[in-house]
């Protein structure tokens, strides 16, 4: 997967689920949500997708910030789910934007 700076999913964490075989991980994925994000948009992902609001520290590289450390939301969930997620999102972002 592509960095978070293109804003595409990366690896998230995985999640130890339980199936016939036993103790598995599942492969979870995230897209870091760019701060300035408009709540209603986040909003309407969180009720739209099957994906959960995780916090990630993340090195930021522009203007004087380069190499500071923040705490980013992101969106973590299914790479199925998160194909799906990342241009309906980006989407509803210039759409916001366009309304202003």
């Amino acid at each position: 997967m592509q960095d978070e700076s293109s804003g595409v999913p990366v690896q998230g964490a995985g999640k130890e689920i339980t199936g016939e075989k036993g103790p598995e991980i599942e492969q979870l994925f995230d897209l870091i949500i760019p701060p300035g994000t408009p709540q209603s948009v986040i909003s309407d992902v969180t009720r739209r997708f099957d994906i959960e609001i995780v916090e990630r520290k993340e090195r930021l590289h522009f203007a004087n910030m380069d190499g500071d450390e923040r705490i980013l939301l992101a969106f973590r969930g299914k790479i199925e789910v998160m194909k799906e997620l990342e241009p309906y999102f980006f989407a509803k972002v210039k759409e916001f934007i366009d309304r202003v």
